[in-house]
């Protein structure tokens, strides 16, 4: 367990950089910061909801990956094994939600298992989990199936803590609580007067862009302190400017590309491994303005990442397609049994880089043969989990605990919450088996090499870029480190005055 517990610290450490921050002057200094996402909404066992509200510095989770990468306890002080199934968890003394309510094993075991009874992710690593309280502090955790490294799995995004009150709403116990929220616009937090240093947290206004290059004006205008996931096409006119401050930084997302084997063209694999053969990866590099080509399921500096770029075989795919039957015409189309083959590709604009992809992949496909429409949606989560796409371009943080396990096991093992391709393989299902009971980290990665070497056979899903992302500052917060890519953009750091 140590030595697993090492290895993640390595792994993860990768995904930040330490932070000192320059603070405003006075807490009474409201802080603006912008960015191209937020929370859908306040109820958090909904959707990606869990992780938003961590993102904004209102929740937490029992254990979290820090800015030196180290998977460390939150709210937890320590969990502890007693049989295969059987974990204790002792929470730290004294931490209180938003309302004053005290953080016990009661309130935090309630709170679990409302999200385990409403949202499929949350079951990715141990299946559904049963909790009791032993005494106000230790909290009894058995697990549907055997978790490894049970700090991991609570530090998963969906396991985000909050107490259920009796009126259905949540309070947190983040550094941040919700004081204001209007839906896909804004969210004004005040710091939680029960979290220590509220007394020198600034109050924090967030706003949600729905155009990258609108967040950019509104920064350059002097309207933001934080502008979070700038285009990077615009980073070089920024520098230019002594006013600001602009950081890039490697994340631990992938850009990748879900391919729905529910619509009846990519029902053939081979039809699938044509488009993962088609994308040339350094013209969407190219594209985005920054990044690598991607190897895999993971950014290149995890131990377990696969070591080659992603190949691209534009004359093997067109073989694929004819071998499929789908022949290409007089005209260059391809069709089979007279239908053209046509495929809805789409991105959403909270990930600005994914809409600029679009018209490279488009070009890419077309040059098969394949006719393409490209959409851009608002609701992404919706419309994936809704099947209505042939290619679903999108974007992953694919080890966020430092480890493989969850990704894989909440995307693509049959019937996952988060199985936007419907792939279903009992094969690939027996391989990630295997995470259940293994604690070394090199058995592990072996795990994770022959887990996606079998993605890459089905190809239900296309690996395309491991991006970088730039953040912009005003003075107020010049030392600001971004770190944890987008899981800790509100810190309790960040609005603290000195």
């Amino acid at each position: 367990m140590k030595t697993m517990l090492r290895a993640l610290r390595v792994s993860a450490a990768l995904l930040a950089s330490a932070s000192a921050l320059s603070v405003p002057a006075s807490a009474a200094e409201t802080l603006r910061v912008g960015a191209s996402f937020i929370t859908s909404g306040l109820d958090p066992a909904k959707g990606s909801n869990g992780w938003a509200l961590t993102s904004h510095g209102v929740g937490e989770t029992l254990f979290a990956v820090d800015k030196d990468g180290v998977l460390v306890p939150e709210l937890a002080e320590s969990a502890e094994r007693a049989d295969e199934l059987v974990w204790l968890v002792k929470l730290k003394p004294g931490r209180h939600f938003s309302d004053g309510t005290a953080v016990s094993a009661e309130t935090v075991g309630a709170g679990l298992a409302h999200t385990m009874a409403n949202n499929k992710a949350a079951l990715a690593t141990g299946g559904t989990l049963r909790f009791e309280a032993v005494d106000p502090l230790t909290m009894k955790v058995t697990t549907e199936k055997p978790v490894a490294l049970i700090q991991a799995l609570f530090a998963e995004w969906p396991l985000v803590i909050y107490h259920l009150k009796e009126d259905g709403t949540a309070t947190f116990s983040g550094p941040y609580a919700v004081k204001t929220f209007r839906p896909d616009a804004e969210i004004e937090l005040e710091p939680n007067p029960h979290f220590e240093g509220a007394d020198k947290r600034s109050p924090v206004t967030y706003r949600k862009f729905a155009d990258s290059q609108a967040m950019t004006l509104a920064f350059e205008a002097g309207e933001l302190d934080l502008a979070f996931g700038l285009p990077a096409e615009s980073i070089p006119r920024l520098k230019a400017n002594p006013e600001l401050t602009i950081k890039d930084f490697p994340v631990g997302y992938q850009y990748l590309a879900y391919l729905n084997t529910r619509k009846p063209a990519f029902g053939d694999a081979r039809v699938r491994r044509a488009i993962d053969l088609a994308l040339d990866r350094d013209q969407l590099v190219l594209a985005i303005h920054g990044g690598l080509p991607a190897t895999g399921a993971y950014a290149p500096y995890f131990p377990f990442a696969a070591k080659e770029p992603r190949t691209t075989d534009v004359a093997k795919a067109a073989e694929l397609l004819t071998e499929a039957g789908w022949v290409a015409g007089a005209d260059g189309k391809r069709s089979k049994d007279g239908a053209a083959l046509k495929l809805a590709v789409l991105a959403y604009p909270q990930r600005p880089d994914l809409v600029a992809m679009l018209p490279v992949v488009k070009a890419q496909l077309a040059a098969l043969g394949i006719e393409v429409e490209t959409r851009i949606v608002e609701n992404s989560n919706e419309v994936a989990g809704s099947g209505d796409f042939d290619i679903f371009l999108w974007a992953q943080h694919t080890a966020p605990t430092g480890d493989p396990a969850f990704f894989l096991n909440s995307t693509f093992r049959t019937g996952a919450g988060l199985n936007f391709s419907g792939y279903a393989d009992p094969a690939f299902d027996a391989i990630l088996d295997g995470f259940a009971n293994e604690t070394d980290p090199a058995k592990r990665a072996a795990i994770a090499a022959a887990a996606q070497a079998k993605l890459f056979e089905d190809a239900p899903v296309t690996f395309l870029v491991s991006p970088v992302w730039h953040v912009g500052l005003s003075k107020a917060l010049a030392g600001y480190e971004p770190w944890g890519s987008d899981y800790h953009v509100l810190r309790a750091d960040i609005g603290e005055a000195k």
